[in-house]
């Protein structure tokens, strides 16, 4: 599909596969030894990495839209974007055509930055495995998280992309988290009561939920509401009676639907993850990521808003 139809979704290579040994080698004996063996592993199929599952998982969703639409090129494009150097493109390639994954478009930057090919590209979403590089893009405006591993083998769902979000600092702005952090839970409800009709500032992910929703319109319109192949989850920290409400309306009033709300009190993420098994989750804090990861959910860090300044990524 052509970059301005699609919804293009960046994956750095480390995101993509397992590169932990190969950037072992890179950080202890350099860049010469490290596309060195590269090189002379090409024939070796890399492992999964953390977004190789939800990558899976966008493909499943455009190879339905293209039974419902085969003309239609508003889809998920996966580029990979990376700072690699074209010569260890081939093991990159060859992993790819192992999994059968259809990753057309490939950007290799030599170690330069790849934020100035995202915003060419018109990227929705960048994942990346560097925590710098995802700064960056997010300070760019774009879409972006740092991918972590779980740290146990789930199974995921191979007919239906799950994606859950958390809602302040992610699909909202940070104006109500720096309440908190600046005046406290109680100071926040009274806050969120007072301004319940008024809608909460868009955050960094707002738009992929947009694009999510937009496709699933699509299955909508052909009478696929049940076997929809995209489910969203809002996964928040605030309780529905004093703060749930203000979230609701500010969907409702973006006009956006999500498949389901969960509102935790407080209460850790990680359990409730587990049952949703998303192939992606997004929120601002460490905290709920290491909970996460812990219990097996993939998570990704958006390094957006006040709750950065209380917890730099290691």
């Amino acid at each position: 599909p052509k970059p301005q139809h699609a919804i293009t979704v960046a994956v750095s290579s480390r995101a993509l596969f397992d590169l932990v040994e190969e950037r072992r080698i890179f950080e202890e004996q350099g860049v010469e030894k490290y596309v060195k063996y590269q090189q002379d592993n090409e024939n070796v199929t890399l492992k999964p990495g953390p977004a190789f599952y939800f990558v899976k998982a966008l493909e499943h969703v455009n190879a339905r839209l293209l039974e419902l639409y085969p003309d239609d090129e508003e889809r998920f494009d996966i580029v990979l974007m990376t700072n690699n150097h074209a010569q260890v493109g081939v093991r990159l390639i060859n992993s790819i055509n192992h999994y059968g994954l259809t990753i057309e478009r490939f950007c290799m930057t030599g170690g330069k930055s790849p934020i100035g090919y995202l915003t060419a590209y018109l990227t929705n979403l960048y994942l990346s495995a560097d925590s710098e590089k995802v700064q960056e893009a997010i300070e760019a405006g774009i879409a972006s998280a740092t991918m972590f591993t779980a740290n146990k083998d789930v199974a995921y769902s191979d007919t239906q992309l799950r994606v859950a979000f958390d809602g302040d600092a992610v699909l909202f702005s940070d104006e109500s988290e720096q309440i908190v952090k600046e005046q406290g839970l109680d100071r926040f409800f009274e806050h969120e009561q007072l301004n319940e009709n008024k809608p909460l500032a868009q955050g960094p992910l707002k738009g992929f939920l947009e694009d999510l929703g937009k496709l699933q319109k699509k299955f909508y319109a052909k009478n696929e509401r049940l076997n929809c192949p995209i489910r969203t989850f809002l996964v928040t920290a605030r309780s529905a009676a004093s703060s749930g409400a203000r979230v609701l309306k500010t969907l409702r009033s973006w006009g956006l639907e999500i498949d389901e709300a969960l509102f935790l009190a407080g209460a850790p993420k990680g359990p409730i993850l587990v049952k949703i098994r998303p192939h992606i989750f997004f929120d601002d804090q460490m905290f709920h990521i290491e909970g996460a990861q812990k219990l097996g959910t993939i998570a990704a860090h958006v390094p957006y808003g006040i709750a950065q300044k209380y917890h730099k990524p290691a």
